[in-house]
């Protein structure tokens, strides 16, 4: 089963302009970032892959725990992306995923190691990783943490 996904996408004037898109949930102003010389309104390709990248991991990850019967108590995550600009040639080189799972107090020492597997696992399973892997190094730096013995 196929599954297609749709954008619009409007852009009137120059590089350093500003546009819209519409993919259904997201619609939001985009433009070019001011680290990169744009003026830095709304979002951009740089923001929207590191979003793609993080929300499926973080969505694969949810799932392969559940999965597991594994209910952390908590589950955030903090991703970063690194971009390397060299002779204006623009290269998305790395993405960063930090997640924090928080198991119950009564969790074993089974049950964090599983939780520290299912966190790089997600990685390899997640659609977006698999999208971009050859050309985006992908990082999981997962914590786990079993409240009242390593809680922070």
């Amino acid at each position: 089963m196929k599954h297609p996904f749709y954008l619009k996408a409007v852009w009137n004037g120059g590089r350093n302009s500003e546009g819209h898109i519409d993919a259904g949930g997201l619609k939001t102003i985009i433009s070019i970032p001011q680290e990169m010389g744009g003026p830095g309104t709304g979002t951009n390709p740089d923001e929207m892959l590191l979003g793609a990248a993080a929300t499926c991991y973080l969505i694969t990850l949810a799932a392969m725990l559940e999965r597991s019967d594994l209910t952390p108590q908590e589950l955030t995550l903090e991703s970063e992306a690194i971009v390397d600009v060299t002779n204006n040639v623009f290269t998305y080189e790395r993405i960063i995923h930090k997640p924090r799972i928080v198991l119950k107090a009564d969790a074993s020492e089974a049950e964090r190691a599983k939780a520290e597997r299912l966190a790089h696992r997600a990685e390899e399973s997640c659609m977006i990783s698999r999208a971009v892997a050859g050309n985006v190094s992908i990082e999981t730096l997962p914590t786990i943490v079993i409240t009242g013995i390593n809680a922070v």
